[in-house]
């Protein structure tokens, strides 16, 4: 997955967890009572022009003072994720637009994700002929908790997770020689939701963060997965119905993104269709493998000789819902009779 789309979640999902925990002089201030509206198409024509360079994540956020009556300002919030020699200029450029556009106070901070220790710009500076424009903003770096990670271990703030994922998946990364490790880490991480008591929303969507952020080989991920399952079965929390359904949903969308691509450079609708057929396989692959384990693999390979796009996603919709195998088994019956009678 994409990191600008899980940080976005995360932030999203967490924004007064995400202040407390990075920025807490900042969430002091805000009136979280009033609420918050993310300005998400605005700062998409804010950025436009604009280079990405190492961007991760930025983020607008209308937000209301405490005490303030009706006064409101604006929280402008980036992640970046590699060092960049004009990151400060691009901090200035989207504030002042920003605060061209609502004329009101802009706040700009970030959060920086790079592996560089040395890199920690803060101010954005113009000056000449007695003029000075000075431009300065608060930042956090994601390095500085590997020094601070019993601290990350007792924290209840959800983004707490957010920083270890970030750490080990950093730490990682270019140990191909050590997806043993990144799985171990993974493992530890995923059941550490479950043991730190969240919710089962809360459980789900910081499961998708870390699925996304540290992704493992094909063979290992159907060992996590197997694991995972006994993990939930054993402290009786069957959550991965909906993870189930977030791993489905995710073949899904990568199968039509490279059908698109395949049509594309084909030019023929039968390359877009072989595409979305293959992550509908993906889907159901993952989806037969979370539900009923080996067992249910053993329907995957008959579920390949489909060539019916739409048969395949009648079938990915029956599994989300199915309890039996049996039945599932049943349902493919029909749908390939069915199938067969269209041609």
């Amino acid at each position: 997955m994409n990191q600008d789309i899980i940080w976005k979640e995360a932030i999203e999902a967490y924004f007064e967890y995400f202040l407390w925990f990075f920025f807490p002089v900042v969430a002091e201030d805000v009136d979280f009572q009033q609420g918050y509206e993310f300005l998400n198409k605005e700062l998409a024509e804010i950025a436009q022009g604009s280079e990405t360079g190492g961007r991760v994540a930025d983020v607008l956020v209308k937000v209301y003072l405490k005490n303030g009556g009706e006064r409101w300002l604006v929280i402008h919030i980036e992640v970046q994720a590699y060092p960049e020699e004009e990151f400060a200029r691009r901090m200035f450029i989207y504030n002042y637009r920003a605060f061209d556009r609502y004329g009101v106070e802009v706040v700009s901070m970030a959060v920086l994700a790079d592996p560089q220790v040395n890199f920690r710009p803060q101010r954005f500076e113009m000056a000449r002929w007695g003029f000075r424009c000075l431009f300065e903003f608060p930042t956090v770096k994601l390095l500085d908790y590997r020094e601070r990670w019993e601290e990350l271990e007792e924290s209840e703030n959800p983004f707490a997770v957010v920083v270890m994922a970030h750490l080990k998946e950093q730490e990682t990364r270019r140990r191909k020689k050590r997806a043993d490790e990144r799985y171990r880490w993974k493992m530890w991480l995923v059941r550490r939701l479950y043991e730190r008591g969240y919710s089962k929303d809360d459980v789900l969507l910081l499961y998708r963060f870390i699925d996304g952020l540290i992704t493992l080989p094909e063979e290992l991920t159907r060992q996590f997965h197997r694991e995972l399952i006994e993990y939930e079965e054993e402290r009786k929390m069957p959550y991965l119905t909906t993870a189930e359904r977030i791993g489905m949903e995710k073949g899904i969308k990568i199968g039509r993104q490279e059908g698109r691509q395949e049509g594309l450079q084909e030019g023929l609708q039968k390359g877009l269709q072989e595409g979305v057929r293959k992550g509908l396989l993906k889907a159901l692959e993952l989806g037969l493998l979370l539900k009923f384990g080996d067992r249910g693999m053993s329907l995957y390979p008959k579920l390949g000789q489909i060539r019916d796009v739409r048969v395949l996603e009648a079938i990915v919709e029956q599994l989300k819902t199915s309890d039996s195998l049996d039945n599932l088994a049943a349902f493919y019956r029909t749908a390939i009779e069915s199938e067969h009678s269209a041609n």
